[in-house]
């Protein structure tokens, strides 16, 4: 891999400052001798840059006291799936409150109502490691 980026390296800024003619033989030989597909190559080498993917800072929707908040209500409701936690949320919540076992900012609140079961999973994934996979007893 290493041998392609050092390829990709030495004729990007000889294919860019080309002539056109100049550039589909440099495209010719650089689709010969890497076997990339004619298109995938020309995109390779117009790119400003060469380093690989670089890390992108992402913006967290859901943050540790939403991470918190879902783990409580996960065993509250002896820790069930996503799917079936989604459908929970909204009366477990409710209830919970109630009873005076949860206190929820109004932002975490309706962070909590518009979670995605699938988005659930993930964020639970790190506490179903820790139990092994057994349920607690009833």
């Amino acid at each position: 891999m290493t041998t392609r980026r050092e390829l990709i390296d030495a004729l990007r800024a000889r294919y860019r400052s080309a002539a056109f003619g100049d550039r589909i033989r440099i495209l010719d030989e650089f689709v010969a001798l890497t076997g990339y597909h004619r298109k995938h190559a020309i995109r390779v080498l117009r790119q400003e840059f060469s380093n690989s993917k670089a890390a992108r800072a992402r913006n967290r929707l859901y943050d540790e006291a939403v991470r918190q908040a879902l783990t409580l209500l996960w065993e509250a409701a002896d820790r069930v799936c996503g799917k079936r936690l989604k459908a929970l949320i909204p009366m477990l919540v409710d209830a919970m409150e109630r009873h005076g076992h949860l206190d929820l900012d109004p932002v975490i609140k309706t962070k909590l109502l518009q979670v995605s079961a699938a988005t659930i999973d993930r964020i639970l994934a790190a506490a179903r490691l820790h139990i092994d996979g057994q349920r607690q007893a009833p």
